[in-house]
């Protein structure tokens, strides 16, 4: 070999270990130590017990919510309901059925509805303000079975809200349980 290829090979090579050395100095630099869990800690909501983990807390019942509940706020919560379903007297069955009157109407009540096979099982039960609440907080797991896609509403007081205003949704609303 002659000195020109020498040269060439050793500037080429020193390229390389300068351009290796910049990137273990840039990972260095930029990313000093990988998180166990990739991610963010964002803030708590609620605050964290000393001792562990805390239980859920259960709801209160209906009859204390729907005391303190607003139609007006639950007629702005069923939103996403219209999607599915109208409110209104007279209303056409869409995907779901209409919901005008449907405070202490059968399950399963509206003539002409295909409902699925564990609503018609409970056909003899009627829509009262705790079984609206137990469907609207998780329609799949009040009713296993139902074919009804939505996940529900988690916030208790939204569910008394959207109660209230299905109760009102009647020529004569019915009297709501008092706590």
């Amino acid at each position: 070999m002659d000195i020109e290829t020498n040269k060439i090979a050793g500037a080429a090579l020193s390229t390389l270990l300068v351009v290796m050395g910049l990137n273990m100095i840039a990972g260095i630099v930029f990313a000093p130590h990988k998180p166990a869990v990739p991610g963010y800690d964002l803030p708590s909501a609620e605050p964290v017990a000393a001792a562990g983990a805390a239980a859920p807390v259960a709801d209160e019942p209906i009859a204390v919510r729907l005391a303190k509940a607003d139609a007006a706020r639950g007629e702005k919560a069923i939103g996403a309901c219209k999607a599915c379903h109208t409110f209104e007297k007279g209303g056409a069955n869409k995907i779901g059925p209409h919901l005008y009157d449907v405070y202490a109407r059968p399950k399963a009540g509206v003539e002409g509805f295909a409902y699925s096979a564990a609503m018609k099982g409970k056909a003899s039960e009627k829509w009262e303000a705790e079984q609206l609440d137990g469907f609207l907080k998780n329609p799949k797991a009040y009713m296993p079975g139902t074919i009804m896609a939505y996940a529900g509403m988690s916030r208790p007081d939204q569910r008394a809200d959207v109660v209230a205003y299905l109760n009102k949704l009647a020529d004569a609303p019915k009297p709501l349980p008092t706590p």
